[in-house]
Formats: C-alpha cells, structure tokens, sequence
C-alpha cells in the first residue's frame, strides 16, 4: 500500500470484482431518469458538451469586460463574475474598510453603471451569466436587473445562475455580512423574485466547491452542500412554493480535486443522494429531483514552485468533472498559486476544456464508467457515507444548528489540518513541491499586477459624478423603504433593492440601509489542536522542530506567543486555521484575531498579548498596503514584535516587504516545520537583542 493509498479518507481496493457490485439498487438505470446516477439528462454530452464558464474578475469594470470578451471569443461559452471583497461584503470602494482590497481578487462594482460597463457590448439575451455572490447578493443582482433593462434587454431574457449559498458563507470563504435568520429570508426573497420575473435565472447555486477548497474530504462537502440545499428548500416552501418549483430553481457547485476516481465517484454519488433527498422532500418531476452542476477544477491544488506540473493537474481534474456529468466547468489557470492569472494562462485554462470537447472522443459516450465494478461500488460507497453523516448532522437539529455551534467549522478545519500534516510528512505526494523537487523553478517571472490605489481612485471618481447626477431625495426615500422592508417582513426585498439601484443608490448604501435593522454578524470562534501534531507522530524532521521550539522554551522561561491574523476583507482562512492548528501542536501560544480585522485591532490584541511574533496570512492581494501599515504602527508604539508573513504572495512582492521590515515570507507549499525552525531563530534573537539593551541600561 503505497503513501497516497494510506492519506486516503474514502480507501480503495487494489483489486474490484462482480463481488463488489452485491446490493448496488442503481446499476441498472440510464442517463436522465431517477436517481440520475448517470446524468440528469437522456444524451449528455453526445448532442450538447457541457459549457465552459470561465471564472474571472479584477479591477475596474473595464478591464473585466476585456477579459469578458477575449474569453467569448476565445471558446468560452458563459461567463462567471468574480466579485472583489469590498463588492461581495457590501462596501462601497470608498470605504475606508475596503481601501487595499478594491479590486485586487475580482472587480469592483459599486452602481449600475458599474455593471453596465463590466458587461457593455456583451448580448446578455444569449450569454448567460453566474454570479458569485451570497453577503450582498441584493445590491449586485439588482445592480445587474437594471443595467440589462437599461441597455434593452428584458429580466425575463436573462439567463444564468446566482450563488445566492448564504449558509456555506458562515462555514467557509466568510462573505456573510447578516446573521444567519435574516439571511434567510434575502436568500428566499431572490428565489420568490426571481421564479415570478426571471425564470430562465436558476436562484441558488449550492456549493461544495468552497467547502473542499476550506479542508473539507468528498463525503464531508457533499453533506453540507445537501443538508444545505435541504434548509433552502424547507424555507422557500414556508414561504408557499411548492418542492417541485423550488427544487427547479437549485444547481449545485462541487470542486474537483486530485483524487481522480474518487472524485468521479463524488458528482455521481451527489445525484443519488439529492434525488432521494428531494423525493424525501416531496418533489415529483424529473427537472427537481435532478441533481444539475457546475464544477471547478481544485485552486487549492495548485503548487507554487513548480506551477506548470498544474496544467498537468488541472487537465486530468477537468477530465474528472467531464466524467462525472459535470453540466459546465470552470478550469484554473495553472499560475493562480501565484498571483492572479495572466492572458496567456487563461488562453490555456479555456483551452484545456476545448481540447478535450473537440480532440479526445470524451463526448461521444454516456456515462462510460457505467457498470465498472470499482467505479459502482465507489459510488455507492460514497452514498452511504454521505448519507450518515447526514444523519449525524441532523441529530444535531440540522445544518443551521451545526453552522452556529461551529461543528461544520470544527471538522472542516480538523480535516485541513490532517491533509496538511500528510503532504508536510510526504505521505501525500506533490511532484515538484514535497518530492521530486528540482532546486531550479519554473515560475513566470511577471504576474498580472492591479494597481489598487489607481482602481480606488477610479472608483472614487465615478461614485462623485453618480452622486452628483441622481436625485438625492428620492434615492434616500428608496433606502428608507428598503429598511422598512426589512424591518416589517412585508415585500420582496429584491425589488425594493432594484428601485434604489434604479435610482443610482449605491451597492454600500443598500447595505447599510439593512444594516439599520439586521447588524454584521459576528460569528463563533472556533479552535483546533492536536490533528496536525497527530497525524505527523513519530515524523523525524517535526520532532527536531517541536524539540527546537521546546528548548527556545525553557531557555525565555514561557512557551513563545504568536498572534495570526487575516488583515482587511479576506475571509479566506484555511491557511491562517491551519498554520494556527500545527504552531499549536509544536508548542506556540498562538491566539488568532477575529475576520477582517483591523491593523490597529491586530496592533493592540498583539501587544496586549505580549507576543513575540505576529503572522499574517494572506490570499487576496491586500498584503503590499496592509503589511507596511502594520510596521508603521508597531513602530509607532515601539512594540519590539516580528513579523512573518504567508499565503499567495506574488515573487516581486518578497523584497517589498522584507525590504520595509518583514522578517519572512512563506509561499505556499511551505511546510510547518520549516516555519516553525524560521521562528525559533527569529524569537531567540529578538530574545538576545533585548537582553543586550537591558543590559546596557
């Protein structure tokens, strides 16, 4: 058994015989009928391949839609918005909350003139559009209704899908901006609004997809994403639709990883689990009970080091989604671990899914893993793990009941940390990052670059002329009636998001509009210990490390403290949960700032704490605007404390900010005990240099 076979959550068998197909109720059912096990339609990919909707977003609007039309032109067949951070947690590019995210991870829109430039010259009739928005999915859906009316083009003629996945938000990827109850009820408002004015518009768009990006293994991300769509669909029904409308109006978003026949397995296993969880339910008709997705090969994947061996990884992830009945794809270009994907990575990534439409044959059969004893016994597998667990969450009282205790939060964290102790061990293999290491590297010299402060002030500048050109009165008069909305649970709260969008009020004044009556949310603090120090037992190379740090120990008298942080508008926290989880089990006392904080928040918690080292973890981009004003405030109140930094850091951002101060920077595919060496160096000699001036006092 080799070390993959051993790092596996769902086993294999070296060999699968007839044997393994005993019992297995889907064997004999075809493509397009219950329970869609081989596609939830009849020919699949023989008369129609699945779409690719290539995800992209960054900067201004106009960029975007460069982007948006080099992408159509060149094969792409829908398009996919990546929203910036300020945009998906409803502020405005002004705010000051927002300075160093604005366009850095997707692009900002803050008006309706914003979104008709991000789609000027595109024909919304026949292009259909996915948004990923959840948190202020009310401003930019509305956002998007008025600048297709305004440019002629019907709701009605609309096509595409909305996120709309508010419950994942609180799990993983954290762009929720209202608690969990009155989210709810805008997640039910778009559905309500949507099946009355825009039918060709699917409401939700359940995702696993950030769930297995967070740590979550295949089982664990199908049960959250179906106990999730399961919430959904009791509340829209509350709200007097009937399963089978609601259930029509549901697609599913599921990530496509590395483990490429358990991954085929996953697609099939989630279209047997959701339709008996949609009979259960009480849905009837084929388009309900029809598990429909979209995938997207696995960013997580993606090493930095060697980043061309991910073309090699995205490819054989697509053919995996492909395999599985993946209705349209989203492909990752391979330079993504680096930095944000230029043209020509992009070109590739598109063409990946074109080469494997038009040149490998994977469209002329239905299913072809249909029958395969190893393939049908893995999905069956796979359905009854996901279906216990699903019982176990609702032995709980359900997936709401296990968002706000913060078990879903627990295992998912509990999980990455375990996948990284395996790759950190090199019991999982990453060719080119944990083993077969070449000392030479293969990544691009540039990476695409946005200039915040220009698309900031671009932005700036146009919210000024809307503000000078709209009606001030009646867009407050709109904003009243959306707060009275909200506070009264009378209206659709979508509609009366369009007439203040209408009006020119922006994405950030609708937001605070709600906010009047539902306050952020602050949501749980969670913690790990002990599954990365477990799972690396015995491990030479972390003992020498953990032995390093407890010398270091006895030597300062106390355990060195580190404070993790997440600075500005970044919610994702994989890296920053997991690094927290493995300093912990070294022997760090580690404590962990609470989401988008603050640079004088992180200042004041570190100091306050006496920590010898402060990490900042960063995925977004913010890290050259908010690291340097981080080293200006230590310095400011003559706090003596380091500073490391980790995550998605662009090669010519290193010198930068070891340049103003940083001690280190670590890159993805940095393993824990190397961090944890760097840091027993670094807090040993703050150590000495302070024992020196004291004794020169």
């Amino acid at each position: 058994m080799n070390g993959k076979q051993k790092s596996r959550t769902i086993p294999l068998k070296p060999l699968y015989t007839r044997d393994d197909l005993g019992g297995i109720a889907h064997l004999d059912s075809m493509p397009g009928e219950a329970p869609f096990v081989r596609g939830p339609y009849a020919s699949m990919y023989t008369e129609k391949p699945w779409t690719i909707r290539q995800y992209t977003g960054y900067a201004d609007a106009t960029d975007s839609n460069l982007a948006f039309r080099t992408a159509l032109d060149n094969g792409a067949q829908g398009l996919s918005v990546a929203f910036d951070l300020p945009t998906q947690r409803g502020y405005d590019s002004t705010d000051e909350a927002a300075h160093a995210d604005v366009g850095m991870a997707g692009v900002a829109i803050d008006t309706a003139d914003d979104m008709a430039r991000l789609f000027d010259g595109i024909p919304l009739d026949r292009v259909s559009v996915s948004m990923t928005m959840n948190g202020a999915v009310l401003p930019v859906l509305a956002a998007f209704i008025v600048a297709a009316q305004e440019s002629g083009v019907a709701a009605d003629t609309l096509s595409g899908t909305i996120q709309n996945d508010i419950l994942k938000e609180y799990v993983v990827r954290n762009t929720w901006i209202y608690a969990p109850e009155p989210s709810m009820r805008i997640v039910a408002d778009v559905a309500g609004y949507l099946a009355e004015q825009m039918p060709r518009f699917n409401a939700l768009s359940v995702s696993g997809y950030h769930f297995q990006e967070a740590g979550a293994d295949p089982v664990l991300e199908l049960a959250l994403s179906v106990a999730n769509a399961r919430a959904y669909v009791t509340t829209l029904c509350e709200r007097g639709r009937t399963v089978d409308q609601v259930c029509a109006q549901i697609s599913f978003f599921f990530g496509v990883g590395t483990d490429f026949f358990v991954e085929i397995a996953k697609l099939r296993a989630a279209r047997i689990v959701w339709a008996r969880i949609a009979g259960e339910l009480g849905a009837v008709t084929a388009k309900a009970v029809a598990l429909r997705m979209h995938c997207q090969t696995s960013g997580w994947s993606l090493g930095a080091k060697t980043p061309h061996n991910n073309i090699v990884r995205t490819a054989i992830e697509a053919l995996a989604a492909v395999f599985g009945g993946t209705q349209s794809l989203h492909t990752n270009a391979y330079d993504e671990a680096l930095a944000l994907p230029d043209a020509s990575s992009a070109r590739l990534a598109r063409d990946t899914q074109l080469i494997l439409q038009h040149e490998m044959g994977v469209c002329d059969v239905v299913d072809p893993w249909a029958g395969s004893y190893m393939m049908e016994s893995l999905t069956a597998d796979i359905v009854a793990r996901t279906e216990a667990l699903i019982a176990e969450i609702d032995a709980q009282g359900g997936v709401l009941a296990v968002v706000e205790s913060g078990w879903a939060q627990r295992r998912i964290r509990e999980c990455a940390a375990t996948t990284q102790a395996q790759i950190d061990s090199g019991k999982r293999k990453i060719v080119g990052e944990n083993c077969f290491e070449d000392q030479t590297s293969d990544a691009p010299s540039t990476c695409r670059e946005v200039d915040n402060a220009h698309v900031r002030a671009l932005q700036a500048g146009r919210l000024d002329d809307v503000r000078r050109r709209r009606n001030g009165t009646a867009v407050v008069a709109s904003l009243e009636r959306l707060t009275a909305c909200a506070r009264s649970g009378e209206g659709n709260l979508l509609a009366a998001t369009i007439d203040c969008i209408r009006l020119r009020a922006t994405v950030g004044e609708c937001t605070q509009a709600l906010e009047v009556v539902w306050p952020r949310y602050v949501p749980p603090s969670t913690r790990g210990a002990g599954q990365y120090g477990d799972a690396r037992h015995g491990d030479r190379a972390w003992r020498d490390a953990c032995d390093a740090l407890e010398l270091l120990a006895r030597e300062l008298g106390r355990r060195p403290r580190i404070h993790i942080a997440k600075l500005g508008l970044d919610g994702h926290d994989r890296g920053a949960k997991v690094v927290a989880t493995a300093l912990a089990d070294a022997g760090f006392d580690v404590t962990e700032g609470q989401l988008f904080e603050s640079v004088a928040t992180t200042v004041t918690s570190a100091v306050a704490r006496q920590a010898d080292v402060i990490g900042i973890s960063t995925l977004a981009g913010g890290h050259l605007s908010l690291v340097p004003q981080l080293l200006a405030e230590l310095d400011a109140c003559d706090a003596r404390i380091g500073v490391i930094v980790g995550g998605i850091v662009p090669a010519s951002h290193v010198p930068v900010l070891l340049d103003r101060g940083v001690a280190h920077v670590f890159g993805p595919g940095t393993r824990i005990e190397t961090v944890v060496h760097a840091l027993t160096a670094l807090i040993r000699e703050q150590h000495l240099l302070r024992s020196v001036a004291v004794e020169a006092v």
